[in-house]
Parts: structure tokens; sequence; C-alpha cells
């Protein structure tokens, strides 16, 4: 067993050679890990094309990074966008095609009892999350595959444990089937699928205060005869337990996310699933290959 594992250390470590000025591509930069992991790869030499949401967050990330750098402005929800980001893409990288896509773009969208919400509430976080990755995907993969390179999709540990209701966590279900399918359709074509699992990691994504405000404005909104069904202090003791959790798992040091984004980009033999986070390694992760009864009954 100790060789077996010392063995597996050696291989994880192997580096693909000669990464310098590849090009990669990477959703969802104007804050977080998508940020974070622009500012990085432009230091270390690759060619980064970082799409933002807004203009804004696109000219921030642009004055401190190389002029190599280029951002673009995405709305992965707009399929016009979309063609328009992988033709420029493209004409730029012409016949060496494209080393590495990180789709990391999302959003949380509304977390609460699936009887408080409408259609819409699931809506937007399945078009971000999980339609949208797969526009990009589908849109940059013969520059994928002309390069023989790497897809990384973050995920979350939502999509092992759903933990909430909302569209967020069906959303990253969806993005595990997908992943998974995908790998093994391009493992003979040489190209690398790899799946990120953080867990709960402070970002604007996560941020409690902002999840538990969006949830008081459904709540005020509600019927009385659903707010009698739940009882008039469930939002104060939901806000409690929610607030408890936060501090308990939420990891402030984003950069193991961006390691493995790194890893999973750079080494020889990249992992298929990251499961990033204290939490996750530690407590969402093990739950979730536990029995159906455990799960609820913790939860």
């Amino acid at each position: 067993i100790i060789s077996l594992w010392w063995h597996w250390r050696a291989r994880d470590r192997i580096k693909v050679p000669n990464l310098t000025g590849k090009y990669i591509f990477i959703t969802g930069c104007d804050t977080g890990f998508g940020n974070r992991a622009a500012k990085i790869f432009d230091k270390k030499g690759f060619r980064v094309f970082a799409s933002c949401l807004t203009e804004t967050g696109a000219k921030e990330l642009k004055a401190v990074t190389s002029k190599q750098l280029q951002t673009v402005l995405l709305d992965v929800r707009d399929s016009d966008s979309v063609k328009n980001v992988a033709a420029r893409v493209k004409a730029e990288v012409q016949s060496e095609g494209l080393w590495g896509l990180v789709n990391n773009a999302g959003i949380m969208g509304t977390s609460a009892p699936t009887d408080w919400l409408d259609i819409e509430h699931f809506r937007d976080p399945i078009e971000v999350n999980l339609i949208g990755l797969i526009n990009v995907t589908i849109s940059m993969l013969p520059l994928i595959k002309k390069a023989k390179g790497r897809i990384v999709n973050v995920s979350s540990v939502g999509g092992r444990l759903a933990f909430s209701g909302g569209g967020y966590f069906p959303s990253k279900f969806g993005v595990e089937g997908f992943n998974d399918s995908l790998r093994r359709d391009m493992k003979a074509f040489g190209v690398k699928v790899c799946c990120i699992q953080p867990g709960l990691f402070k970002t604007a994504l996560t941020n409690p205060a902002k999840i538990m405000k969006e949830k008081e404005v459904i709540w005020n909104k509600l019927p009385l005869d659903i707010k009698r069904q739940y009882g008039e202090d469930y939002f104060q003791k939901d806000a409690a337990k929610k607030e408890k959790l936060s501090k308990i798992c939420l990891n402030k040091d984003i950069s193991p996310v961006v390691q493995c984004m790194e890893h999973a980009l750079t080494s020889l033999h990249p992992r298929t699933h990251y499961v990033v986070g204290q939490d996750a390694k530690l407590f969402w992760n093990p739950l979730s290959r536990m029995p159906a009864a455990i799960q609820d009954f913790l939860l």
C-alpha cells in the first residue's frame, strides 16, 4: 500500500513540459475563483482569455495583469455572445488550438424551501451553471481537441449532496453528469476533462448575509397559510442555524481551488475529481456516500 501511494504521489507531480505561452480560456473572472485564477495563470506565462460579465470587472482585471491577458465580455446565457467570443478565440489561437478551458462562471440563485419558490428561481442558476457551461464547452471543443488540451469544470459539493431547495443544486448535479459523459467522449481524442468540487468558500457567490436577505424577501411575500405551516419563528431559527454552519464550514482562503485548477491544466496525469476545502473533505463528501437515512437525519 505504501509503495502504491508513493508511486501515485510521484506520478501526480509530473508536469506537462513547455506550457508557457499556451492559450487558456476562463469564464467568470469578475470576482472569486476566476479572478484569482486569471491573475495567477497570467503570471505563470499562459496567454489568458478572461471572460467577465461586466465592463467594470474586465477593466479592474486588465489594470492589474499583463498586456498578454485579454479580457472579453461574455454572458454565458446568451448564445450569440458565446458564438462571438468563440469566433474571436478561434481567430487568435489559429492552428495551435486552445490548451485549457476553465468553466468557472456560476451563480447561487435563491436558496429556500421548494414550496416557497416559482420556476424562475430554478431557471436562472440552471441557465448559468449548466446550460451556459455546456454551451461554452461545445463552442470551444474543436479548439480544445486541436490542442489535445484540458477542460476543467467547476462544480461543487452541492453536485454530490443537495442540502437546500432552489436551482443551484440541480444545476450542479447536471454539471457532474455532463462532466462524466464528456470525459468519456473525449478520452479517444487525448482531451482530459476534470471536475473541481469546492466546499463552502468565502466568495461573492456564497455570501451568507446576501443569501439570507434574498430568502427573507421571499419569506415576507409568502401567503399566511405557508407561514403558519412553517411557524412564524421558522425564519429566525433557520437564519441562526445557517450562520452557525457558515462559521464552522466556510473556507476563507480560496487559493486551494485555484491550485486545483492549475494542477488540472499542468499535470501530466490530472485527477478526474478534485474535492477542495476541509468541510468538503471531512463532512460533505463523506456524508454524500452515506445511506439516505443518515443524510436526511443530519441535514
